[in-house]
């Protein structure tokens, strides 16, 4: 992002902060939950596949505080791989995401 560029345009490409930690605070709240259902799961749930699944929930919470770090620096909504803003859509569906798609891809 340019420093020219007009603050009624960088509003429409960026979340605020506030926007920001809200997302974030839902997501985490959101993975919590899904934390403990798995931790009073019955017998039903296969330890094995119980474990894989507190494992991705984890790894997401990092993302996500790694997130509220970025909010705090400035540097939240800017990819990691391009350093161009990534889309509010996107930042919608992951809030705690460091890439753009098309960077996204090429680090997969």
């Amino acid at each position: 992002m340019s420093l020219d560029t007009p603050q009624a345009e960088t509003r429409l490409e960026r979340l605020t902060a506030h926007e920001a930690r809200e997302r974030l605070e839902h997501e985490r709240a959101s993975r919590l939950a899904q934390l403990q259902a798995i931790e009073e799961a019955g017998p039903d749930v296969e330890e094995q596949v119980r474990s894989a699944q507190k494992d991705t929930i984890q790894r997401v919470l990092t993302q996500v505080e790694a997130s509220f770090d970025r909010v705090q620096d400035g540097s939240f909504g800017i990819c990691r791989g391009c350093s161009r803003p990534i889309p509010v859509e996107r930042l919608e569906i992951l809030p705690y995401t460091q890439f753009c798609v098309p960077c996204q891809r090429s680090a997969a």
